[in-house]
């Protein structure tokens, strides 16, 4: 095996691949859409793989993350939100198609295995990676390795409940996995928008430029929202206690988390001090899919 690898992001709208040297260091990138259908979408990545490596003359390891996992009862995806992914051997069917064993991961998984192999958490012997974005995810890293759980679902901090919910916040809002009160359905991007602005909407990357203008609803949900953060962290806390938070996804750009969350984490954690940094990923938007080509090692396996 070489000592090139390629990682997938395989996301509902899009599929990047990245080419990593022998160093680390990227030497390839692409991005195109994601097809409609599921042998659509295994073509599409067959074809990103085979280009790039008859662009580079080499063969190289690949994998791919995805908004799930691979069942280790059925082998089949579960739990994407890329509906058209779950039912399937993803896995196994592109391992058939390019004739070679594919890794797949969960791509919380993935992120927080780029940043703890080469990014904000390097060197840290725990690593909890938190995507706020569309959605809520989280991943955790050990000594370099995904802690992936028996069942596949380790670090799914989104589908968790809010923690010590006001009675403003209590039953929950309903989220998409068909129960209430997750942390998603609070401090994803489209929840942040819509407790600010109202059910219809769907963007809160302009709350923090409308909150130093002196808006102040857009103020309070910031505030809202930290604090449900910094909850649920808490909890992570004091369940996992890890080395270092790494945050990524679109809400990661907001420059007051890095200021609140460290200030409101300790009143809900079960320690006299609290001293968890809590910092933004060193890849941004390209962590993802930096992970996925960590899943092999340099020298393949």
């Amino acid at each position: 095996m070489t000592r090139h690898r390629i990682g997938i992001d395989l996301g509902g709208t899009k599929i990047e691949i990245i080419v990593l040297g022998p160093a680390g260091a990227e030497v390839l990138r692409r991005r195109i859409a994601t097809p409609n259908g599921y042998r659509e979408t295994l073509q599409a990545i067959a074809s990103l793989v085979r280009d790039a490596e008859a662009q580079l003359d080499t063969t190289a390891t690949v994998g791919v993350g995805i908004p799930g996992v691979i069942s280790p009862a059925t082998g089949l995806v579960k739990n994407a939100n890329s509906v058209g992914l779950n039912g399937h051997p993803l896995d196994a069917d592109l391992s058939a198609l390019l004739g070679r064993t594919v890794r797949v991961e969960n791509d919380a998984n993935c992120f927080a295995l780029s940043e703890a192999s080469d990014g904000a958490g390097a060197g840290r012997g725990c690593v909890f990676g938190v995507i706020l974005g569309t959605g809520c995810g989280g991943g955790i890293v050990m000594d370099g390795k995904v802690h992936q759980g028996p069942h596949r679902v380790a670090g799914e901090w989104g589908h968790t409940p809010l923690p010590w919910p006001t009675p403003e916040e209590y039953p929950g809002n309903p989220c998409w996995c068909g129960k209430h009160g997750c942390l998603e359905s609070y401090i994803a991007g489209p929840a942040l928008a819509r407790d600010c602005d109202g059910p219809h909407a769907r963007d809160a990357s302009s709350l923090p430029a409308r909150a130093a203008a002196g808006d102040d609803k857009a103020a309070a949900a910031l505030a809202r929202h930290a604090d449900r953060v910094a909850r649920g962290l808490a909890v992570v806390i004091n369940i996992l206690d890890p080395d270092v938070i790494v945050l990524g996804g679109g809400l990661s750009n907001m420059d007051h988390l890095y200021r609140d969350l460290p200030r409101l984490i300790p009143a809900h954690a079960f320690s006299d001090v609290i001293a968890t940094p809590v910092v933004r990923a060193m890849h941004g938007d390209s962590s993802g899919v930096r992970g996925a080509a960590w899943l092999w090692p340099a020298q393949g396996d």
